[in-house]
């Protein structure tokens, strides 16, 4: 399976939603503001048990978030700790509690594992 670009991983988060997570009353826009030649900007609006994902920045938002397409790959694919790319200012967020609630109502992307059962790129050999 090939490695998905940030603006293919944002596209899809819809088929990633878990409508039973949604907590009873919870609404929230969410833009995505990501820099880089594999980005994009994106809205994610969730209303009940619906989740939608528009291409451009739409309506009032709870939380934004600003990043590296190449940093929010890393991101998804669990490369890189949220916080550390938080901390080291890779990633600005408005609202750190927003975007931890709204995280919750996603499935993980899954990691690919080269034939040695490890996760992540293979690395080549020196010769």
């Amino acid at each position: 399976m090939k490695r998905k670009t940030a603006r293919e991983i944002i596209e899809n988060l819809e088929s990633r939603f878990k409508p039973d997570e949604v907590p009873v009353g919870y609404e929230t826009v969410v833009h995505l503001d990501i820099k880089g030649d594999n980005g994009g900007q994106f809205t994610v609006a969730i209303s009940k048990d619906e989740c939608l994902v528009t291409e451009g920045l739409v309506g009032v938002p709870k939380c934004t978030v600003k990043t590296k397409d190449t940093v929010y790959e890393k991101l998804e694919y669990g490369e890189t700790k949220p916080q550390f790319a938080y901390m080291m200012g890779r990633v600005k967020v408005s609202s750190v509690s927003e975007l931890l609630s709204f995280g919750k109502l996603f499935k993980r992307l899954k990691v690919e594992k080269d034939k040695s059962g490890k996760k992540g790129k293979k690395k080549k050999k020196k010769k």
